[in-house]
Parts: C-alpha cells; structure tokens; sequence
C-alpha cells in the first residue's frame, strides 16, 4: 500500500499566517514525517510525504524564525527529498533519489555535506546545526564556546580507525601512545601525566550520554556507524562533572531507521614498509524488528595492525602486530508518541602482541629488549536509554554497566642484571544513571535540570621478577560513589544575545584498600585508606553574542574537577587529593566548519589549575601518583576553511599552549628534587638553574605549538562516477615526558601525514589511501617502560603504509 503522510496537515492552515510570512518554527528532531505535522500547524501549510522511506528518515530539529517555504525546503534536504509545490501553500515531499539511503548515511542533527552552490539561501536555506553535547539542544550559532564536529563519514572515508581518526582532524587534541586501548587523552593544554593510574583522565570520553570510563584509559573504540563527533573544548564540569577538566569527546551513534533493511560493508588491506601486512573488515546493517515501531541497527569491525618493530636478540621482526575486534548494537523500540527506548550494547577487544616503542641510540624501528611486552584490553558496555516528551519539556535518562580490563607488560631488566617483567592490570567496573529534563530556548528562555549517580570500582595490581617467577608488589583498590545534580538556563537579552549560568553539586564518597600488602602493614594504613567524602560545587556563565546570522561572539567561565583516591608509593599506599582547575575563555567564530565560502574560529583561554594529580617515577623506579602542586595554563587556537573552487576545499587550524607549575608542593621538593643530583643545591625552588627551573615545570605531554592543514576535493566522473579525495598534514611540536628528571625525555617535533582517494557512487568504491608519506620516524612517545633499563626510548610513528579498500552499500 502506498503510504500517504499529512491526513490532518491542510486542516492546520485555517486561521493560519501566509506562505510568505515568516513565523517562529519550533519543531523537534525525529522522523520526518513527524517533523513535517509540526511545522504543517506551526505555519499554516499542507504537507504530503507520500513515499514511506521519506517518512521514517531521521531528521535534525527545525527551528528558528523563517516562512513556510523555508522551513519545508530545510526538511526536505534534511530528508534526503524534494519538495514539489502543489499549491500556493501546500507541497509534496518526495524521493530525491531512487536508491535507499545506505545506514552510512543516517543522520542525527546534521546534513551531508555539499560543494558551495550559486543557488541562493531561500531556495536552500542552511539547516541550522545543533550541539548534542549541550544537552538541551543548543543551536550551535549560540552555543558559548568551542567545538569541533567531525561528521561520521569522514571518521570512516578510507577504512575505520579509532581515536587517531579525531586527532588528525583536530589540532587541540592529543595522546599518549603506548597503545591502542592503553592510551590517555588531552585537550588543549590540560595534560597530566604519562601513565594510566589511579588518576582520572582530564577528558571525559562520552558515547552518547553516558561516560565510557571513569578513571581507565582511552579504550580507543572503532568509529564505525556514527552521525558524528563531537568534541568540546575547556572544562566541561557543569553539565558532565568530574574527569572534564580539559573538555569531551562525545560519540553520536547513527540511530535505527524504522522500516529500513540496509546495509553497508568495507573491506581493506595494507602493507606497512619495513613491517608487516594488515587488513580491516566493517559491516553495517539497518534492520526492522516488529512492524514499523522497533528497529535495531549494528556494526561490527575487524582489524589487523602489522607490526613494524623488531627485537634482534629475541631474532623476532615485526613483534607488536595489534589485533582489535569490536562490535556494537542498537535497538530502538516506539512505545509511544515521542517516547522511545534503546537498549544499546558496545564491546571491543585489543591484543597487543608486544610494545611500539624502540630504543632511541639503536637500529632504526628496534629495540633491545629479551622480554615479550605487550596488552590485552577489553571493554564492555550496556546503556538503557529512555527519550520522551512532556509537552515542550524533554526526558531523558540513560543507565549503563561498563567493565574494563587492561593488562599490561613493560621491561624492568636493570642495567647488566637478571631479566624481568613488570606486570600491570587495571580491572575497572562501573554503574552509571543520568537523568535530565529540558526546554531549548525558545524566544525567550531554556532549561536544563538533572541529576546522575555514579559507581565506580577499580583494582590496580602489580607483580615484578623473572618471566617465569612472579611476585606480587602493592596494589590499590579505589572505589568511589558520586551523587550530583545540576542545572542550566539561558535567557535572552535582547535579539542574539544570550545569558547562559549554571551550576553543578557533587557528593562524593571514597574507599579503597592497599592490595598484596602485610596484614601489619595494612593495619599501619588504616588511617589512610579510611572512607572519607568531598564536596565540590561548579559554577559556570557566559554570554554569546550573535553579530550576524553566521558570527558568534562569546565569554565564558567554567569548571571542572577530578576526586581523590589512593595512589601507591613504594611498598605503601598514600592518598591524593582532588584537583579543580578554572577556566576564562573569550572567543568567536564566522560560518561554518565544511561549507560555505569561508570559516573562522578563534580562542584564547587562560586556566588555573589548583592541586594538579600527576605521576612520576618513586624511588623504586614504579609509577606512583600525587598532588604536585598549582599551575596556569594559556591556550589560543584558531581554525579556519575556505572553498577555493566548488570542488576544492582547503581547512587549517593552530593551537599554543603555555602551562606552568608555578606553586610546587613540597612532596615535588621531596621526591623529585632530591633525584636532580645538582651541587650544593638549597632545596628552594627558586634557586634552581633557569633552564632546569622552566623543564622542571613544564606541563607534560602538550607540545606548545601544533598545527594542522588538510583538504577535501570532490569531482564527478561521467557515469554517476565521482573522485573523492582528502588529505592532510599535522605538526606536532616538541614537549615533555612528566614530571621530574627521569620523565624529562623530549618528544614529539614531528610531521605526520596522509591522504585518500575514493572513485566510485554511492553503492559502491574503492579506495586507496597512504599514511606517513615521508616515512618519517619522529617520536610520539618517549617511554616504552618507565623502568631504569639503560636505554633511552622513542615511539616511532608508524611507517609508510598503503591500504586498498572496497566499500558497498546494499
């Protein structure tokens, strides 16, 4: 039966405004035939959708003051259709094109990207682009701060990877690289230490809303089948709480498209020079369930890293090949008007034959270690997700169970001495529930109000000796129950200038115990590892400024915090304190990112961080953490694109970071200090040389310049053919290890490339890409094992690689 969307709609237009006058339209995210009844009574007009396919597409939200006309061409882009005029007032949506559109292409508040037309804005008006990250709905030309949107497709044009996808794209963003799953990740220049410990990462990692991890590294999940990329930058802590010090990275999934089999495949293959070959598989499929109400939609990846580092005294090539299968699902069931309920499952698992790094003074992509290090890492979650409508009021609430696991093995053979291993697991569980309501700003004023639980657990254990004799050294049990509530509210001033203030009150309650230690000794601790609470409130405000339709204005004020927990320090357990760190950001932005003629961004922030946690390496040479001190840091980026033709695209962007530890703790005096060996030094900090004063207090692992040039061409070909081609170039400038003398190796100072090339249509492509096209060595990482083994260490960019790859949509 063919189906027929707008019974009703021509009814809206009785004592309704004209075509041509422009009213406020206000209509919500959702299928496109439910968008189209809300903006058929909010303007008087008739709608038709009268293919199916149409109807069920997912569409971004509508809004703003426009005509009718206006409104409907914006839903028709948004849906993949044309509007045909059938009326002076009424229209009909149909299939733009005959073939489905292939799950790769679902959206969830964004449009595919197009070359910049003559056409004029009335006929094709821009779809106004919303923040999901501000969880309300805010129109991206008044969101007050930073953001990068990575669209989904990108992430997967030419094979998919994981979190290295975003840091090509986006400057601000950095990581430490001992490994896919083992990784910590930055944001601007908020970056603490080296290691993964019982500290919580200063970037909160987000898959849709609810958190991936607490205090656990980047677990560096595929991203396939995602409407986008989200990352905000600064601190994030009123609305997303702890671990949000230096900003998010959200992960928008593509949703379930009711009615709609589909599907979608890649299939790839590479070679790295002087290693060891690769391949990559991806599928993709839309599925109805029960009727035209319930849909699930899942991908799946494979893939396989060829290892490119060699241990000539072990006579082994290409030893840290990297194997990583993932997978996730999502169900979505219609249980009534506007309500809906997602049950959604995500895994991944990573096996690192051996480590990445390789010794600094040896053979070119070696290193000479007798041990066999390496990882395992998996992850696992499940989200409860429901959504609904209360009138103009929003719901939502999300509940998730995380589990991670990740063990790790580093050479600790000293200098001349008996071989050993260290080995290191961190076993993280975690219950999560955030439940909000909201109202996005209308004409005058918008809302947000929720409140979220948290329960995490995580076990750090440690054994150290011979590969075939294990002893078990002090470990750490942290666990932590996090209660908070916040809010959020905006108001106009006047006509584009909005006031945004919020707050956010967290109630936490800490536990833990000292693991593998003495019954005497853990008697000795109780005081230490005694439950103990913190209290922390968050304020935030700011004013963003609308100058014209596409430039924005803004300042803002925010927060952001980490707790405390236990740390271990030699053959005890210590305690470390929370750290806050304050942010001040002015900043603007012209157009936007990917289309139109030209965009611009720009930021400068300054931030006070109080109470910095970091690691270092104790007087055992293990890892341990503590409070080092106070600290600034200055941040400006500026990013920017330009259309030098319809088919040539060209985007750049550069990020300065300045930190400093300008207010040292005396434990910094007392375990750092004393292991510079400098003569007849007084203990002061001031007396310290200048150029050991300024590498001493350096923040770790944020390069004070970097940058960043890429492009994007597409040409058709004949034959419904078309040649898409991206590429681009990122600097990474010098910066340092972590804190103290052992730590203070120099990194970075690099040059990374790549570029892809698809030929192909839509159903179908190849596609050949090549990465590190200088097949330059660099050093991403200076530490490979932070033990004392005599050899200085660099982790090498991956060689030259080619990869060759097939993708299908069905």
């Amino acid at each position: 039966m063919r189906w027929a969307w707008g019974i009703g709609l021509a009814a809206a237009a009785i004592s309704a405004p004209a075509q041509a006058q422009s009213v406020r339209v206000d209509a919500p995210a959702g299928r496109a035939a439910e968008v189209a009844v809300a903006i058929a009574r909010q303007t008087g007009s008739s709608i038709v959708v009268a293919d199916r396919k149409v109807a069920n597409r997912k569409v971004p939200a509508v809004r703003g003051q426009m005509t009718a006309a206006q409104a409907i061409a914006r839903l028709a882009r948004a849906a993949g259709a044309k509007a045909v005029a059938s009326g002076s007032n009424s229209w009909r949506l149909v299939s733009a094109a005959p073939a489905a559109v292939p799950p790769r292409h679902s959206r969830r508040a964004q449009v595919k990207r197009e070359p910049p037309s003559n056409r004029s804005s009335e006929e094709f008006p821009a779809i106004e682009i919303v923040v999901v990250g501000s969880k309300r709905e805010t129109p991206l030309a008044e969101y007050p701060g930073q953001v990068e949107l990575i669209d989904g497709e990108v992430l997967a044009f030419g094979g998919v990877g994981g979190t290295e996808k975003i840091m090509q794209r986006i400057p601000t963003v950095s990581s430490t690289y001992l490994g896919s799953g083992r990784n910590k990740l930055f944001i601007r220049g908020i970056a603490d230490s080296s290691f993964t410990g019982p500290t919580q990462s200063t970037v909160g990692q987000y898959l849709g809303d609810l958190r991936l991890s607490y205090n656990a590294p980047d677990p560096d999940l595929r991203l396939s089948d995602l409407a986008r990329v989200e990352v905000l930058e600064g601190p994030q802590g009123t609305l997303y709480g702890a671990g949000s010090l230096g900003g998010i990275v959200r992960m928008v999934p593509n949703e379930p498209e009711m009615g709609l089999a589909a599907g979608a495949a890649m299939l790839g293959g590479s070679a790295t020079e002087h290693g060891a070959l690769g391949a990559d598989a991806n599928l993709t499929a839309n599925l109805p369930l029960i009727g035209d109400r319930s849909a699930v939609r899942f991908t799946v990846n494979a893939e396989r890293q060829g290892g490119y580092i060699d241990k000539p005294l072990l006579e082994q090539r290409d030893v840290n090949r990297t194997d990583i299968y993932s997978g996730r699902a999502m169900a979505r069931f219609e249980v009534g008007y506007d309500w809906t309920i997602d049950l959604i499952g995500v895994g991944q698992r990573t096996d690192g034959r051996d480590s990445q790094y390789a010794d600094r003074d040896g053979l070119p992509l070696s290193r000479a270690a007798l041990v066999t290090e390496g990882f395992e890492a998996d992850f696992e979650q499940a989200q409860f997700v429901v959504t609904g409508r209360l009138g103009q009021v929003r719901f939502k609430s999300s509940t998730g169970i995380t589990g991670q696991e990740v063990e790790e093995r580093y050479d600790a053979t000293p200098p001349d001495g008996p071989v050993r291993i260290f080995v290191q697991s961190n076993d993280t569980a975690m219950v999560a529930n955030e439940t909000r309501l909201w109202q996005p700003i209308g004409d005058r004023f918008g809302w947000l109000v929720g409140g979220s639980y948290t329960r995490n657990r995580t076990r750090l254990t440690r054994t150290l000796g011979t590969p075939d004799a294990q002893g078990a050294v002090t470990g750490v049990r942290n666990v932590i129950d996090e209660f908070t509530i916040y809010g959020e509210a905006s108001v106009r001033l006047a006509p584009g200038l909005v006031a945004t203030a919020g707050g956010r009150y967290t109630h936490s309650r800490l536990d833990g115990e000292g693991l593998d230690v003495s019954p005497l000794l853990a008697e000795s601790l109780a005081a230490v590892t005694a439950s103990r609470t913190e209290t922390v409130f968050l304020p935030s405000g700011s004013l963003a400024a609308n100058l014209a339709p596409d430039t924005t204005l803004y300042v803002r004020y925010q927060e952001g915090f980490r707790p405390g927990g236990l740390a271990i320090a030699g053959d005890f357990v210590s305690q470390f304190r929370n750290d806050r760190a304050a942010t001040f950001e002015i900043g603007g932005r012209r157009g936007d990112s990917g289309s139109g003629p030209f965009n611009v961004a720009a930021s400068v922030a300054y931030t006070r961080w109080r109470d910095i946690q970091a690691d270092f390496i104790d007087s055992n040479g293990f890892p341990s953490t503590a409070n080092i001190g106070d600290g600034r840091i200055w941040t400006a980026t500026l990013t920017g694109g330009v259309a030098l033709s319809p088919a040539l695209r060209i985007d750049a962007g550069l990020t300065y970071n300045d930190g400093r530890i300008d207010e040292p703790t005396v434990l910094l005096f007392e375990r750092v200090f004393p292991l510079l060996d400098i003569p007849n030094f007084t203990g002061r900090f001031e007396d310290l040389p200048p150029r050991l004063l300024e590498h001493i207090t350096e923040v770790p692992n944020i390069a004070k310049f970097s940058g960043r040039i890429g492009f994007d061409y597409r040409r058709p070909l004949g034959r419904d053919l078309e040649l898409t081609a991206a590429g681009w170039a990122n600097y990474v400038g010098r910066s340092r290890l972590g804190v103290g003398p052992q730590l203070g190796e120099a990194q970075g100072d690099y040059l990374d490339t790549g570029l892809t090339v698809r030929i192909g249509h839509e159903a179908m492509g190849i596609t050949v890409g090549l990465t590190n096209l200088t097949d330059e060595e660099g050093n991403r990482f200076a530490l490979g094992t932070p033990f004392a083994i005599g050899r200085d260490q660099i982790t090498p960019l991956r060689p030259r690689t080619i990869r060759i790859g097939l993708d299908a949509a069905f």
